[in-house]
């Protein structure tokens, strides 16, 4: 099993990479006028803020101090959605490809974090976070799939 030192490490990446998802959902729905899609966004962030709270508690749990922002990569995307929205006038398929490719990194960060010897209490909460974070991912792709057959 790894170290308390690794594994605080590896939940503080995952809890940097879900405020990322936190805000990006939270800016997904400043960004659509569709009121069923802008509160599924609302939804998702407040789910995803709740994991983060859950993985705080267990760096704080483990003896280590959580990670309290998002990183400097989900900033730069957050803004590069701005961007984007702003050009293209909130169009929903826009937003909902950039949010599928912002719940990719997500994804893949949860499922390396659950590769590795983590505390058993640990191991847990990233195996069952890791489930929502593939859901979510699942909702989004749908979405978006649904956005682009009605764009065409």
């Amino acid at each position: 099993m790894m170290d308390n030192d690794e594994a605080i490490s590896t939940l503080n990446d995952l809890i940097e990479i879900s405020k990322d998802g936190e805000e990006g959902f939270l800016k997904s729905a400043e960004s659509v006028d569709d009121p069923q899609l802008k509160t599924f966004f609302f939804r998702r962030s407040q789910e995803v803020k709740d994991s983060v709270v859950e993985l705080q508690d267990l760096v704080r749990a483990l003896g280590g101090k959580p990670a309290e922002s998002a990183s400097v990569a989900g900033y730069l995307h957050r803004r590069w959605i701005d961007l984007k929205t702003a050009i293209l006038s909130n169009d929903t398929l826009a937003v909902l490809n950039e949010v599928e490719r912002g719940e990719d990194v997500a994804l893949n960060a949860y499922r390396e974090a659950a590769k590795k010897d983590l505390p058993p209490m640990a191991r847990l909460v990233v195996l069952r976070q890791l489930d929502g974070a593939q859901r979510n991912h699942d909702q989004v792709k749908q979405l978006r799939d649904q956005a682009e057959l009605q764009t065409h």
